[in-house]
């Protein structure tokens, strides 16, 4: 494969990035990034996290497995995962300042399968701003409203889900070294993608684009 774009970005920030139809793109870290795909022709079809399970009678998905567009289309297609600790999110949305704040205030809740508290406090603590704002800012070329943007595709966001409950815990399980999703877009894609802050724990991305 030709490699036609390869760019690091930097924690706590996003970029967006145009794949055409049978090219490959690759999300590689160490950290949860929140991904979201438009159909480039039309950027009123975008990815939907329903659609996705339903589709697939799913929550959780890996290679093999197919993003879709609220439209019930195929946007693009996982063709290799070799994050092995634990699996990918389709439940979250995207964390932003104001979550941010509602946690701290209690207004909000997050709760983490280990029964750790890491989230920030004081307000002097908090990151000013998260993926929804990142996100906002990567596709702002397109004049995409940041209230177009839909739930995200969560690469390496652990979650917990309580059988009898429905109760979602986060978890500390990342990958333990540099992970990779690969997909294989089905249709002309705008993509999008953000280095989620994690608190204070996010880390940088790579994000590669191939031909083959």
């Amino acid at each position: 494969m030709a490699v036609l774009r390869s760019e690091n970005v930097p924690k706590n920030s996003g970029r967006a990035y145009i794949v055409k139809k049978g090219q490959r793109l690759r999300i590689a870290g160490k950290s949860i990034v929140d991904f979201v795909a438009f159909n480039l022709h039309d950027l009123t079809e975008r990815f939907d996290q329903a659609r996705t399970k339903t589709n697939q009678v799913k929550i959780f998905i890996s290679a093999g497995d197919t993003l879709f567009s609220k439209r019930n289309n195929p946007m693009l297609t996982i063709v290799e995962d070799t994050f092995t600790e634990g699996r990918h999110d389709l439940q979250k949305g995207m964390c932003s300042r104001k979550r941010f704040e509602m946690v701290a205030q209690g207004k909000s809740k997050r709760v983490f399968a280990e029964g750790v508290d890491i989230n920030p406090k004081a307000p002097e603590e908090l990151p000013d701003h998260g993926c929804f704002e990142n996100l906002s800012e990567a596709v702002k070329g397109w004049k995409i409203s940041p209230d177009d943007i839909p739930s995200p595709f969560n690469i390496f966001q652990c979650m917990r889900i309580d059988p009898e409950t429905g109760i979602m815990y986060d978890t500390m399980i990342r990958p333990k070294n540099e992970a990779h999703v690969d997909f294989r877009a089905e249709m002309d894609c705008l993509v999008a993608a953000s280095a989620c802050p994690e608190s204070g724990r996010g880390q940088a991305i790579r994000v590669e684009i191939f031909d083959l």
